[in-house]
């Protein structure tokens, strides 16, 4: 089976490489972080000129009708600059529920603008008991005659403090875990009766904590059918797993590459300690762990874009990210190791790669809740 990219494949990471090589150094990103918004705009809108945003999305909708891959190949080149623009947030989640939900009036309506670089969005999924369950939605969605009214708090938000509206998924029928009744309603993220607390996540990154009381909408407000948006929550939440876990492989290749630079200056007893056989043997296995997590990425971003079911392709998500996990631990412990005390510290870029990349390890499911995942199914 040949693994080697399309030549659009090729163009596309090559002008992720460019971007980060010429916009994303270190510096550069501490800047953007210390920012109050937590990412640059004049990056958004370069991201929209360079057809970035178009990707995730189908050629009918007006993108550029990328694959789970072409989404990999981009992933992987953000996350080894460790960029910090919401990329996933905005055009594979919320852009996604949108693609995948919406009516023909409303897609017309939204995805211009997100690939326009024009709306900042966010999926207000997460609760503070549901433990990464997707239909396990306190949050009440009440019709009013021609109104909808939201009561209920999510936790987590990602890009939840910058973005202009929200998609917040809240039950409009039955109990509090059954499969059907969910739906995804688009809310100003200014409207009546939200409440954000925004915060930065472990690696910098913005979150918010978001309260929503008596808050009143449109009725058509609701993407698509109601109670009926369960099955793609799930397979858009998917797809945005391979999307973060594509992000980890390249931090995890970052951190390798800059353990091996390191370890051939650092010197010990008057030699590098790149010498030692013993520090190369745990290089080796760290280089190991890299090949293995990207292989098993690859696998899971094929496997969506097949002929596969449903259970195969959830099936293929986990793996990988369960597999991602265990090079995460190993990987990033080991890089810390090696540079020994300043790898602990901010002014070096591997304290910053392995935080990011322990937050990809609990985002959208954990080690334990995908290795759980794949066995049941």
């Amino acid at each position: 089976m040949d693994f080697s990219f399309t030549e659009e494949q090729q163009m596309l990471q090559d002008s992720v490489q460019k971007f980060v090589r010429e916009n994303y150094d270190f510096d550069t990103r501490k800047t953007i972080l210390a920012s109050d918004r937590g990412f640059s705009d004049a990056n958004w809108q370069l991201f929209a000129e360079l057809g970035w945003l178009t990707v995730p999305f189908a050629e009918e909708d007006g993108g550029f009708g990328g694959s789970a891959v072409d989404l990999m190949v981009m992933m992987e080149e953000l996350g080894k600059a460790l960029v910090l623009e919401p990329f996933v947030p905005t055009a594979v989640l919320a852009g996604g529920l949108v693609a995948g939900l919406g009516t023909d009036s409303q897609k017309a309506e939204l995805l211009p603008k997100i690939m326009a670089g024009e709306l900042q969005l966010a999926c207000a999924i997460s609760e503070p008991e549901s433990r990464y369950n997707l239909a396990n939605v306190a949050t009440t969605a009440t019709v009013k005659g021609d109104h909808v009214v939201l009561d209920g708090n999510k936790v987590a938000v990602l890009n939840g403090a910058n973005a202009d509206q929200l998609l917040v998924v809240a039950r409009s029928a039955g109990s509090r875990t059954d499969r059907d009744g969910i739906s995804v309603f688009l809310v100003e993220g200014d409207a009546d009766g939200i409440h954000r607390h925004a915060y930065r996540t472990i690696d910098g990154h913005m979150a918010a904590n978001i309260q929503l009381q008596n808050v009143k909408i449109a009725a058509d407000n609701c993407l698509g059918d109601a109670g009926k948006a369960l099955q793609e929550l799930e397979k858009v939440v998917d797809l945005a797993t391979v999307a973060i876990a594509a992000e980890g492989v390249g931090i995890l290749e970052a951190l390798l590459q800059k353990t091996v630079e390191y370890c051939k200056t650092r010197k010990q007893f008057g030699v590098p300690i790149a010498t030692f056989q013993a520090l190369q043997h745990r290089m080796a296995d760290m280089f190991i762990e890299c090949q293995l997590a990207r292989s098993i990425v690859m696998m899971a971003a094929m496997k969506l874009n097949s002929s596969a079911d449903d259970r195969e392709k959830s099936r293929s998500v986990s793996a990988a990210k369960s597999r991602l996990g265990k090079a995460i631990f190993a990987v990033g412990q080991e890089a810390l190791q090696l540079h020994g005390g300043i790898g602990m510290t901010d002014e070096l870029d591997v304290a910053h790669l392995f935080k990011r990349v322990t937050a990809i390890e609990t985002q959208f499911g954990n080690t334990d809740f995908h290795t759980g995942r794949f066995a049941r199914r």
